[in-house]
């Protein structure tokens, strides 16, 4: 098991005048691809051919291992749809990869989906008393059939988007392509991002600001908490109908979910990151000679701690960035060659020395004691672990993989029974209160380390 929550997708969408709009989505997804790393698909639609002409594509891996460039040449279209995928719902293969695709009463659709629908069990019974029938066990395909379900009796797309929306429970950025529009929704409460950007007269509607820079459009602003935005040859429409609700950001977006260029609701990642470092050093100080962070996650957290404590930041791993896909091996032995493998110590810049070492989270402590002992190994005197979140109490209801608490290494030890197991001189974490200093005034969700759900539990 990786020693990492993950996030479950990234969605992007375009419509242009380009009929060749799949090297968009493949860079944008490619932005994107932090967000998800076991599948990729990509749906077009030419706007001027023949209705409910939907090409599409989806396979198993990285989106340059799946989108080769004779595959993108056959996916013609103006406007689409793309996504890239870790499963929390639903098993990694294939039949669970987006977009979910299906032709229904009145046309074809697509659908792309980031988050966790929780009531998506419900809704599904609902669907199969009503002679459903799934090709997928995701909560993807439930919204998707429910959307197509309400098609029938509503005036537009975007009419039956709202419908349904009406009806989840969760979180949800949510894209979804007729042949002529597309039409994105992000939940009520703004779990899950969502922006808008444009590019000449061009509308670009991704999961982060990042997949906007890759197509080279201009961020023009987040999809608001419950707003449904609709793009057709008439430009942009909004519907804020089921805005105006309670607001619950996912701050682990700004912990470590989100690229460092992003900006999430008006706040920069980077910003953010840089601020929770600075908290770190003001609220757990400690003598040492440098301070680094763990690629790629903990080093804007490192730079804000050697801002706050005066002591100098450096760069003590190398990082491979050849390996392709990240492998998650099952036994011990393999999971520490998977570390040498990922990472590798400077042992110039360590020996002898005290080291302050910033990292996100500690999920299950093994990747954290394995760079311990690499550093120790490479002649580091001590290693002093700052983590730049609380520790991880409760499980994630809305789309991120934080295991149940048997899982979790706080949930059955104290910070100092953990500092033993990773062999640390010294452990800290950051304080839910710095979260202020974080984001400032943002409304955020933060039940992984509090238990507070925005929502009822499930």
């Amino acid at each position: 098991m990786i020693d990492k929550p993950r996030e479950k997708c990234g969605v992007f969408g375009i419509y242009t005048k380009d009929k060749e709009a799949a090297k968009d989505i493949f860079f944008g997804l490619t932005a994107l691809q932090h967000r998800g790393q076991e599948s990729a698909g990509m749906a077009l639609c030419d706007t001027d051919g023949e209705k409910g002409n939907i090409s599409f594509y989806k396979g198993m891996g990285l989106v340059s291992e799946v989108f080769k460039a004779d595959r993108l040449k056959e996916l013609k279209g103006n406007i689409g749809v793309g996504h890239v995928r870790y499963s929390t719902t639903g098993a990694s293969k294939l039949e669970n990869a987006q977009p979910v695709v299906f032709n229904y009463q009145k046309g074809t659709l697509a659908t792309v989906h980031n988050g966790n629908i929780a009531n998506a069990p419900a809704l599904k019974e609902e669907l199969l008393n009503d002679g459903t029938v799934f090709r997928s066990d995701t909560d993807t395909e439930v919204l998707a059939l429910m959307v197509a379900k309400e098609r029938a009796h509503s005036a537009n797309v975007q009419e039956a988007v709202r419908k349904v929306s009406a009806k989840l429970k969760g979180s949800f950025a949510i894209i979804i392509m007729s042949p002529r529009k597309l039409v994105a929704m992000r939940d009520p409460l703004g779990i899950k991002p969502l922006c808008i950007g444009k590019r000449g007269e061009d509308v670009i509607i991704a999961s982060e600001s990042c997949a906007l820079s890759a197509v080279d459009a201009e961020f023009v602003r987040d999809v608001l908490p419950g707003e449904i935005i609709t793009v057709s040859k008439d430009g942009i429409a909004s519907d804020t109908t089921l805005c105006g609700g309670r607001h619950a950001h996912c701050v682990f977006e700004y912990i470590y979910f989100a690229r460092l260029d992003s900006v999430i609701d008006s706040k920069s990642v980077y910003d953010a990151r840089f601020r929770a470092g600075e908290a770190l050093a003001a609220d757990h100080p400690v003598k040492a000679d440098i301070v680094t962070g763990v690629p790629e996650s903990g080093l804007a957290a490192a730079e804000g701690y050697s801002a706050g404590s005066g002591i100098p930041f450096g760069l003590v791993f190398h990082k491979n960035s050849y390996l392709g896909r990240t492998f998650i091996k099952p036994d011990k032995n393999s999971r520490k060659e998977a570390v040498h493998l990922k990472l590798n110590v400077i042992e110039s810049a360590v020996k002898g020395k005290s080291i302050v070492i910033i990292d996100d989270s500690i999920v299950r402590g093994t990747t954290m004691a394995n760079l311990i002992r690499l550093l120790k190994e490479k002649g580091a005197k001590e290693v002093h672990v700052r983590i730049s979140s609380p520790p991880f109490l409760y499980p994630c209801y809305y789309g991120t993989d934080v295991p149940d608490n048997s899982q979790l290494i706080a949930g059955e030890s104290g910070v100092e029974e953990i500092r033993k197991r990773i062999g640390a001189d010294s452990l800290f974490y950051a304080k839910i209160e710095d979260f202020e200093k974080m984001v400032g005034d943002l409304p955020i969700c933060k039940a992984c380390f509090d238990g507070n759900y925005p929502t009822e539990n499930f």
